[in-house]
């Protein structure tokens, strides 16, 4: 049994123009919604075995608050610019090659990439995994690599406003 968590980054600021998209730093509601979250996932005995992110600044910052809040190794975090507002093609690749001896891996990326990849991992119909989303699939299989399009079984959906 494989478990993937797909997370999409905290609300980023647009407080400096200036900065391009990879480079915003999170918002007051980011700051306070990825600690949140990252309780929510503890209080539900959901922890990463591998924590893959996209570089953009709010989706690593949200990684090291999962990260901090559940027990994984900053310095372990996978940062892959790949991730980057990727497809569900190039992401589906990404979780093809994940080591096996991770059970349960999170990702954490960006839209319209991580809704379109969790709809089409388990045949679920979301318009949209929020910021500081995270949609939970189990996959009935031993490998990474034997991962399917829409075999995957919808475990959970958790996003800040369910609690506001």
């Amino acid at each position: 049994m494989k478990k993937l968590y797909l997370i999409r980054h905290a609300k980023s600021s647009w407080k400096h123009p200036e900065l391009k998209d990879h480079d915003r730093p999170f918002n007051k509601r980011g700051e306070s919604d990825a600690p949140m979250m990252a309780k929510i996932l503890k209080q539900q005995n959901i922890f990463p075995d591998t924590i893959l992110s996209s570089t953009a600044v709010r989706a690593i910052e949200y990684a090291k608050i999962l990260a901090e809040k559940l027990n994984y190794k900053k310095k372990d975090i996978v940062a892959s610019k790949e991730l980057y507002l990727v497809g569900e093609d190039e992401m589906f690749k990404i979780v093809k090659s994940i080591n096996d001896k991770y059970k349960t891996a999170f990702i954490v990326g960006h839209n319209p990439g991580i809704t379109e990849f969790a709809n089409s991992l388990c045949n679920y119909d979301i318009d949209n995994i929020p910021t500081s989303g995270v949609f939970g699939i189990e996959f009935n299989v031993n490998s990474w690599n034997e991962v399917e399009y829409g075999k995957g079984m919808f475990v959970m959906f958790e996003f800040p406003r369910k609690y506001y």
